[in-house]
């Protein structure tokens, strides 16, 4: 059977790049771990780990290590840093069989197909370097950059669950089709053992919680079933035959602070998955139904200096089937109707706060009104609809592919999404418009009253 060995890059005492809070080490670790788990789950192979745990090893063992055991395949993760974005792949600057750069490429252009394009992630390439892990290892050797560290808008992917969890699965999924992996049989029935480090009621309080395990260098995902009517997301760890290495794992969790517990399976019954309800509420596709001077107008009796944006937010609205009207209003809410009085001023364009997360992040700029306005619409039409981007138009929003595509369709769902923890947002951007509305709707009846009152005095 194939022999893979997983190089968790760095450990212990060598936390490799760092940046803020946040560890290369950590990163390392906890996609090595759902790569593995991912390639024992699906695939006929072995897998061994340099290290298991946040352990201080020279890069000497660790090659010693793999040629000890004959592996077939040796896999390096690392992070990058030094003001980079992006990922890359390496192997040996020496002599190497054509054998180790088909498997670069091979696995190299997966990631670059299936991840690099889906999150909008520079590829720097297929690159060679004289690093110690693959030119001491006696077997095909791959080393990956899978982000930087150090880079803002990297970090964001790192520290969204989602993502490391669709990394982690197509660098397993690639290997195993660099290697000729064969897929495994259908498993038996018979008892298995869940290791769950937490379970939840919300999906936004599981992913931030398999997020911080993440930073702690544990892998996981989160597993959706039913209980009592009620959907549950539990963090899953990790699922053994043999309650003994189902015990090893808790324990290792608890050791580092993380509550655990064993959940018994047997017979592997699936898992529940329920269709998803509709959102409630009122709809964010549809037509607007005000005209830019109605909105212009209504802004104007609260600051006369606003700049005219409607008409932007009506013609990009409409190529999107967004209510123009009502994401208008919720500029108005972000911006406290174009006064900038928060995080973010208005050189920026930002009519949305766009990645103005609070505690001073100012979030995204924009090189003028139409982009800012466009940005904002493609936000909400990444909240409300499943469908690709229309091609008449560039990815302008750089949060588009950070979001759940389709998991707000209606303004009232955007509650805790949008804004956090924002459990009324939606209401109050509805509410906003209603004023709107009823603003409009008294000038129109003043200018009926004239007409009439015209029409009555009219001699012919």
């Amino acid at each position: 059977m194939t022999l893979i060995v997983i190089d968790p890059g760095h450990g212990g005492t060598d936390p490799g790049a760092t940046y803020k809070s946040y560890q290369e080490k950590n990163f390392n670790l906890a996609i090595a771990r759902m790569v593995r788990d991912r390639l024992f789950s699906k695939y006929e192979v072995e897998v061994a780990l340099t290290r298991e745990s946040d352990k201080t090893i020279d890069l000497k063992p660790r090659t010693n290590f793999a040629n000890a055991i004959k592996a077939d395949f040796y896999l390096s993760i690392h992070h990058n840093a030094a003001g980079g974005s992006g990922f890359e792949t390496y192997i040996f600057n020496g002599t190497v069989p054509n054998e180790t750069v088909q498997l670069q490429s091979t696995i190299h252009n997966k990631i670059s197909t299936e991840i690099l394009k889906k999150y909008n992630i520079l590829d720097r390439g297929k690159k060679r370097a004289n690093f110690h892990v693959l030119r001491e290892t006696k077997m095909n050797a791959l080393l990956i950059e899978v982000l930087f560290v150090d880079s803002e808008k990297d970090l964001k992917l790192l520290t969204n669950p989602a993502f490391m969890t669709d990394i982690s699965t197509v660098i397993a999924d690639a290997t195993a089709t660099a290697m000729k992996l064969p897929l495994k049989p259908k498993p038996v029935d018979g008892t298995l053992y869940k290791v769950i480090a937490g379970a939840f009621s919300k999906r936004d309080n599981a992913e931030t919680y398999l997020n911080m395990l993440i930073q702690k260098g544990f892998g996981g995902f989160i597993a959706t079933t039913v209980v009592n009517k009620e959907t549950i997301y539990r963090i899953q760890v990790g699922a053994f035959k043999e309650k003994a290495n189902a015990e090893v794992l808790a324990e290792k969790l608890n050791k580092a602070g993380i509550e655990t517990f064993i959940l018994v399976e047997k017979g592997n019954p699936p898992v529940v998955v329920p269709e998803p309800e509709p959102d409630k509420g009122y709809k964010i596709q549809g037509n607007a139904v005000l005209s830019a001077e109605q909105m212009d107008a209504y802004t104007r009796t609260i600051n006369p200096g606003a700049p005219d944006l409607a008409a932007l937010y009506l013609a990009h609205s409409k190529k999107y089937s967004i209510r123009g009207d009502i994401a208008y209003a919720q500029a108005l809410h972000e911006t406290n109707f174009f006064r900038f009085t928060g995080d973010v001023k208005p050189e920026q364009n930002n009519f949305a706060g766009i990645g103005a997360t609070g505690g001073g992040a100012a979030g995204a700029a924009f090189p003028n009104a139409s982009t800012g306005v466009l940005a904002h619409i493609q936000h909400l039409y990444a909240y409300a609809s499943t469908s690709p981007l229309p091609a008449w138009d560039e990815k302008v929003d750089p949060r588009f592919d950070l979001v759940t595509r389709g998991s707000a369709t209606t303004w009232q769902a955007l509650n805790g999404k949008w804004a956090v923890p924002g459990s009324n947002y939606g209401e109050l951007i509805l509410s906003l418009y209603k004023k709107m509305i009823e603003t409009a709707l008294v000038k129109i009846e003043k200018e009926q009253a004239t007409l009439q009152t015209t029409l009555k005095n009219l001699e012919i």
